[in-house]
């Protein structure tokens, strides 16, 4: 216990002080980390899914609504970003639940093809609907708190809070009885159910906490770059957001957060590359996924103890 209290503590030193001391100096590696933080966040709700059993490629849908409602709020109303922020996650939310009441009931590939039309879905509803969204002129000139010589590093240090406070959340989530009964859907729907487990309730609140998530980031990527357009987030994105987790490790709230910053500096990395960037990316992401089936955090280094152990022995 207190060795784990111990990496934490220094986890938490190197992200809000080591890294900005480091890094504040360069807008793109700053650009990076408040990226990566974001995505990360982001994930923390699909990973929520993953733990009742569905595989979630809606997160972009979300991220986009997010966006949009802090957007029009932001530019049109005047509304302050920590107002907007709120407004965006919770809107997310509401609109999650009432969608996920219906298509919680399919599973499997029926409901991964069904999320995945749904950010399709929202896409070209956020291009046909000029009035609201601007259609493909998007909304631009979002006001944000974030100016001044500083920008980037305070919008640093909230991501980064912001994915320290979520993942604290959602730890805290899977440790009490709402993350057992999330992880016995996982398992066995009708065994739960039996047990007099509210089934549909939990798996609509579980996908509406995720889509909250998704609002939340959407929010908060609108306001770094100052503007939303229907592509901002696509198939692709919410795509992503799975890999991330995947890659992090599904077996631990930090798999996304880890998931995020290997996958999206990596694809910063192989830029040189040009047109064969997404062809290594994609090469890259395979055999990691075929080395490490269980995540990065599935890695263990070799223990000083066990190497002494066998020199002992022998």
């Amino acid at each position: 216990m207190k060795s784990s209290s111990l990496k934490i503590g220094l986890a938490l030193f190197l992200v809000l002080v080591i890294v900005p001391l480091v890094f504040r100096s360069s807008s793109y590696s700053m650009t990076v980390l408040i990226n990566a933080a974001i995505l990360g966040f982001m994930s923390l709700g699909v990973w929520l899914t993953f733990s009742i059993g569905r595989i979630n490629i809606s997160q972009g849908a979300f991220g986009l609504i997010g966006g949009y409602i802090t957007a029009i709020l932001a530019s049109r109303f005047g509304v302050p970003f920590w107002l907007c922020i709120l407004a965006s996650g919770v809107g997310a939310a509401l609109l999650g639940a009432l969608i996920g009441l219906p298509i919680l009931r399919l599973r499997g590939v029926y409901f991964s093809m069904l999320t995945l039309s749904l950010t399709e879905a929202t896409r070209l509803v956020a291009l046909t609907a000029t009035g609201v969204t601007g259609g493909a002129s998007g909304i631009l000139n979002i006001p944000t708190p974030f100016q001044g010589e500083n920008s980037y590093l305070e919008l640093y240090l909230f991501a980064a809070v912001l994915l320290i406070l979520g993942t604290l959340a959602v730890w805290r989530i899977t440790n009490t009885r709402l993350g057992r009964v999330f992880r016995a859907l996982q398992q066995d729907e009708a065994l739960a159910s039996s047990f007099g487990v509210n089934v549909s309730a939990y798996r609509v609140l579980a996908f509406s906490l995720c889509c909250g998530f998704g609002g939340v980031g959407g929010s908060m990527l609108t306001m770094f770059v100052q503007s939303i357009y229907p592509t901002s987030f696509t198939v692709t994105d919410s795509t992503n957001f799975m890999l991330y987790c995947f890659l992090g490790g599904l077996g631990s709230v930090f798999g996304p957060a880890l998931g995020a910053l290997v996958l999206f500096l990596g694809f910063q990395l192989l830029a040189p590359l040009g047109a064969y960037q997404t062809l290594a990316y994609a090469a890259i992401m395979i055999l990691a996924m075929l080395v490490l089936p269980n995540g990065l955090l599935s890695l263990r280094l070799p223990k000083r103890t066990h190497a002494l152990e066998k020199a002992n022995v022998s």
